[in-house]
């Protein structure tokens, strides 16, 4: 039978699928629409079956509060192109809305909740089909707390949510701690809350680096006091560039080695140790500094912590709780 270009448009409005394929599927189904919203569902199936060893890189970050509740979700998809589409952009508002108003509290439950009588997880196979790109629910962050905010990055790539120990904390306020998070990217709230495996990470690093710090002084000196410019021994490939160009001989850049050898081996049997324990305790305090919220140089006033710009606007606010999720790299 011939289908008429009404019905193609309805099925068009209902599904969000190309003219030509509302069009096929009505022909396959004798104009049976019903039928053919099917047809294109299963369609949408397929391409997320041929397409899911391909990456979802791009995709739209959106946040969202309700009362004593706030969430990020992260739709992804392949292009930029696809991630600005604005079918696209309403679906990952349409699942943030959905799992705000549930407080939904984990990836799971947010597949499984409902968008105009279908899962997120059918609703995302629909959009599949529509566009042709693989999409997954890539990730899904809540918190609880008194006072919530939220923040987006004018991109939608990038998000950010906050919680206060006390009600009532003036939107302003979220809203710049929010940005505070999204631009500094913490790790912790304080230093109380760093995982332990990241400072002994951290501790094993800043002691690697000190010592060889050290190391490097003793080489420095020894060079000098034998005539040698150390600016000509930082490195090997050096050495051998400062030969052929004719700043040192072969016979100082063999003196040279030996005397790097010898005062490395030295210092490295008489290390200061409470002089590097001092300097790795410095250098961890300036991690906390870097990457705790409450120790961090508040963004609006860098002069003062966000724990003390916190004090300043109520004795006793702090934060409790917040997420970040950034579809780009940091």
């Amino acid at each position: 039978m011939a289908v008429s270009i009404e019905d193609i448009k309805k099925l068009r409005h209902m599904t969000g699928a190309g003219m030509m394929d509302c069009k096929n599927a009505l022909a396959e189904t004798n104009g049976d629409i019903d039928a053919a919203i099917e047809i294109i569902r299963k369609k949408g199936q397929a391409v997320a079956a041929k397409r899911e060893d391909r990456e979802a890189a791009e995709g739209c970050v959106l946040s969202g509060v309700k009362s004593g509740f706030a969430a990020i979700v992260a739709l992804k998809c392949e292009t930029d192109f696809v991630a600005k589409n604005e079918s696209f952009r309403a679906l990952t508002q349409a699942i943030l809305d959905a799992a705000v108003e549930a407080s939904a509290k984990s990836l799971d439950e947010v597949k499984a909740l409902k968008i105009n009588g279908r899962t997120v997880e059918e609703n995302i196979t629909d959009e599949i089909g529509k566009t042709g790109e693989k999409m997954e629910l890539g990730d899904y962050q809540w918190i609880e707390a008194p006072t919530v905010s939220a923040y987006k990055h004018f991109n939608d790539k990038l998000a950010a949510i906050v919680g206060f120990n006390i009600e009532g904390v003036d939107s302003q306020v979220g809203r710049e701690i929010c940005m505070q998070i999204a631009s500094m990217n913490p790790v912790a709230i304080s230093p109380a809350d760093v995982d332990p495996a990241i400072i002994e990470q951290e501790k094993a690093v800043a002691i690697e680096k000190t010592k060889q710090e050290q190391i490097q002084k003793a080489q420095e000196a020894a060079l000098r006091k034998a005539g040698l410019n150390p600016n000509h021994f930082d490195s090997e490939d050096h050495v051998e560039s400062n030969m052929a160009k004719g700043w040192i001989t072969a016979e100082e850049a063999e003196k040279g080695r030996q005397i790097m050898k010898e005062a490395a081996e030295a210092k490295a049997a008489n290390m200061p140790e409470q002089m590097i324990e001092n300097i790795v305790k410095g250098r961890i305090s300036k991690f906390y500094k870097e990457n705790c919220l409450l120790e961090q140089a508040y963004v609006q006033e860098p002069k003062e912590t966000v724990a003390q710009y916190l004090s300043g606007v109520e004795k006793g606010l702090t934060v409790v709780a917040f997420k970040r999720v950034n579809l780009n790299e940091d």
